[in-house]
């Protein structure tokens, strides 16, 4: 689905007018769009970068918060002349949380639109549906947030600016063991997203390594209305801990019937829990989430000056209101991409959009080592992964941001 002008604006709620005259997006004119950068003749055309996210259906708050930092670090290099003399313009493409809509997406932006780089998933599966295109086509993507290794394994124009689950599986295991001194633990996770199942994966083998025990595992499918049964069976088995990682919108209702079974036990999960409407979707503050855990890329503690930065330009594009960790990382993925094609240089004849030029770019890509971003610096490893370290943040009151410990890669 490709968003027109005022649905774009609509969904988005970006930036307030002034800040928005001094970005060019994906509503540009198409008209001025021609020319070296779009693979035309203007010196002036703005250099096209696509992105895909989820701005609509289940998992909506992690396209709207990726975006408005993508759109952020986009009006930040706008504002400092662009690159080259060439804005940066963002094509936005909704790809309502769908692996299909996700690849057409990503064919559009590189066939009808000439991106010549690509920024998304946040959803693992949205990225592995899409990422074999880019590659194939030999056009840089980076993923913000998905943390599946299966993204990256597509090839060598793949990339992503966030921790893997294997280092996320361990940080939740390492967590319950040593500071919540958990011996057992239940799994609930859902089948269908990659996203969960690869996750709950790693942290049971890393649980076990470290001496706990897994008594029981239940399945879920996205959509699912009642977890009675499952929970049923988990109340049965009486584990020090629950272990949930899926996304935001089912993990408040399980937390809601877990409680209402009688299950005390805390709930633990991963990013996917990062939302505005998180602790809503529990009851509330003092709700059924109140004192639970979960593993998350930043708390964004601005007592790092980058950080402050990020956040103080944030708010005053965003009337008052505070990012949170996929807003950074939206931001930091763009940041990365803008970085490496200024690193590239100027392109022979002044066509942004070769093959020769996007090796370019993929090649400053690879070669990203302590970048300052706002959620932590970021060095690629050989397989293109950022190595970051990781929070475990608690859930107390209207507040998700209580940094509980931090682990380092």
């Amino acid at each position: 689905m490709r968003l027109n002008c005022a649905s774009t604006r609509l969904l988005c709620g970006l930036f307030s007018a002034s800040a928005f005259a001094l970005t060019f997006t994906g509503c540009a004119n198409k008209a001025a769009e021609t020319g070296p950068a779009a693979g035309g003749n203007s010196a002036s055309a703005p250099i096209i970068v696509g992105e895909f996210a989820s701005m609509t259906g289940a998992q909506a708050t992690f396209g709207s918060s990726t975006d408005k930092g993508v759109q952020l670090a986009a009006a930040e290099i706008n504002k400092a002349g662009g690159i080259d003399g060439h804005k940066i313009a963002i094509h936005l493409e909704n790809d309502e949380g769908q692996p299909d809509a996700a690849a057409t997406a990503v064919k559009k932006l590189i066939t009808e639109d000439k991106a010549i780089a690509i920024l998304g998933e946040v959803a693992s599966k949205n990225s592995i549906a899409a990422a074999p295109f880019c590659n194939s086509n030999r056009v840089p993507m980076i993923s913000p947030s998905s943390t599946n290794p299966k993204v990256t394994q597509t090839g060598p124009y793949i990339f992503r600016v966030c921790f893997i689950d294997p280092f996320q599986g361990t940080v939740a295991a390492k967590f319950v063991t040593g500071t919540l001194k958990a011996k057992t633990a239940a799994v609930l996770y859902d089948k269908t997203s990659d996203y969960s199942n690869g996750l709950q994966d790693f942290f049971q083998k890393a649980f076990v390594a470290q001496g706990g025990k897994i008594v029981l595992v239940r399945t879920y499918q996205a959509g699912d209305p009642d977890f009675r049964s499952s929970l049923t069976t988990i109340k049965a088995a009486n584990p020090d801990i629950l272990y949930v990682p899926g996304y935001y919108n089912e993990v408040g209702t399980i937390a809601r019937q877990a409680r209402q079974l009688g299950i005390k036990a805390p709930l633990v999960g991963g990013d996917g829990w990062e939302s505005p409407i998180l602790i809503e979707g529990a009851g509330g503050p003092g709700g059924a989430l109140e004192g639970s855990y979960f593993t998350d890329h930043s708390a964004l503690d601005e007592k790092d000056p980058v950080v402050k930065k990020f956040v103080e330009s944030y708010k005053a594009a965003n009337s008052g209101q505070s990012p949170d960790a996929l807003t950074g990382q939206g931001y930091d993925a763009a940041g990365v991409l803008f970085a490496a094609i200024k690193a590239a240089g100027k392109p022979e004849g002044g066509d942004y959009n070769t093959d020769a030029f996007r090796a370019k770019v993929r090649d400053a890509i690879a070669a990203t080592k302590g970048y300052a971003g706002a959620t932590g610096d970021i060095t690629l490893d050989a397989d293109r992964n950022a190595k970051k370290s990781a929070v475990v943040l608690q859930i107390k009151g209207n507040n998700y941001k209580n940094v509980i410990a931090t682990f380092q890669p």
